[in-house]
């Protein structure tokens, strides 16, 4: 996993989970406390509301990016850009500023003016956007998107996501976001869920990993809560997602979201990680296939990559046939005193269970039942 380097600020494994609050100079955003179109004000709130409650970085929008709001021109977002150079000029703390824009004409001009780095909700759709980041050094969050600048986050299935953050490639200082929200009509609550459910997939591209979910529908839903209400359930999404390797964590809650990250950073898995050797965050054959694509290996060995372990009760000639069958297959089948275990990769088990003979009912329906779990 590389380490992304924005302005200063280090992003990635051996370093904290860095916290990205949200100043908005857009009148038609929906989050009214973050709204500013005085500059004057804005500095405030960005140093008393965001930087002094531990934000790492200030991600500054321009527009709004809901669907059904029209979708303003470069032009009409470079007309903005004066309040927000203003305000981030006008800042006292010590923090880290984004510009989050889908133009790249936009994200030169505010990187020049005083930007440190780059929120792109359309994830390279403007082919030049790399160019200039990669010219100004800078780094780039990139959503999964279409490739339309008027679709922001439109990624309709949870697989297309990770095809749709390779569009135009990555810079070297590229953050990858996989787009959690309503960013259309046909995504729903269940593939946010999924995505949350695969947030270690998005780690197979070696590069640190942005979530947005403070607040968002597929959280409230399940916990039946209004926005106002939902804060809880953000925080245990985001001890989780920083648990299972999310980097930057987006939010409104800046000092609440910032407790739960560290938590959540905290009981992260303890992994080898020298300068020659680096242990993989995988607990899944899928997350696994992202490595090998990205190491470009020759072999395919995702399948021997996951270890899984199931606890058996069973017989003592169901446990005698099922010890047999394991050896055979590369697993082991290993007798307790309440329990027995069956511990093989997903190949050896997958190979297990197409040897069972249904003449052999008990063993039969043993392996059914794993065959329904390694699926």
């Amino acid at each position: 996993m590389r380490t992304v380097d924005a302005a200063g600020l280090p992003i990635g494994d051996d370093h904290p989970p860095r916290i990205m609050g949200v100043l908005n100079v857009s009148s038609e955003s929906p989050y009214d406390p973050s709204v500013f179109d005085d500059p004057g004000e804005a500095a405030t709130y960005v140093d008393e509301e965001l930087v002094d409650e531990g934000a790492d970085i200030v991600d500054v929008g321009l527009e709004s990016a809901n669907k059904r709001l029209d979708v303003l021109t470069a032009e009409q977002e470079l007309d903005r850009l004066d309040t927000a150079v203003e305000a981030i000029h006008s800042v006292s703390g010590d923090v880290v500023f984004s510009i989050e824009t889908r133009y790249h004409e936009v994200a030169a001009e505010a990187l020049d003016r005083g930007f440190d780095m780059v929120n792109d909700v359309c994830g390279f759709a403007d082919p030049e956007m790399p160019r200039v980041c990669e010219e100004r050094d800078a780094a780039v969050v990139k959503m999964a998107s279409p490739p339309d600048l008027e679709r922001p986050g439109a990624v309709e299935e949870v697989d297309d996501i990770y095809d749709a953050l390779e569009l135009n490639g990555f810079t070297e200082k590229t953050i990858v976001d996989p787009a959690f929200g309503g960013w259309s009509e046909a995504k729903t609550l269940a593939h946010d869920r999924e995505t949350f459910e695969r947030l270690r997939e998005f780690r197979g591209y070696g590069r640190p990993v942005l979530v947005s979910i403070n607040r968002k529908n597929f959280l409230r839903d399940l916990a039946g809560r209004s926005t106002e209400a939902a804060l809880p359930v953000s925080l245990a999404a985001t001890s989780m997602a920083v648990e299972r390797g999310a980097h930057v964590v987006r939010t409104h809650d800046v000092a609440e979201t910032r407790d739960a990250a560290l938590v959540g950073h905290r009981f992260t898995r303890d992994r080898v990680r020298t300068p020659s050797v680096e242990e993989l965050d995988v607990t899944t054959v899928r997350e696994a296939e992202r490595h090998a694509e990205r190491l470009e290996a020759d072999v395919d060995l995702s399948r021997d990559a996951v270890v899984r372990v199931f606890e058996v009760r069973a017989e003592d000639r169901t446990a005698d046939r099922l010890s047999t069958l394991a050896a055979e297959h590369g697993a082991r089948y290993v007798e307790g005193s309440n329990a027995d275990l069956l511990v093989g990769t997903h190949r050896s088990l997958t190979a297990l269970c197409s040897a069972s003979d249904p003449e052999e009912s008990e063993t039969a329906a043993v392996l059914d039942d794993v065959a329904g779990e390694i699926d």
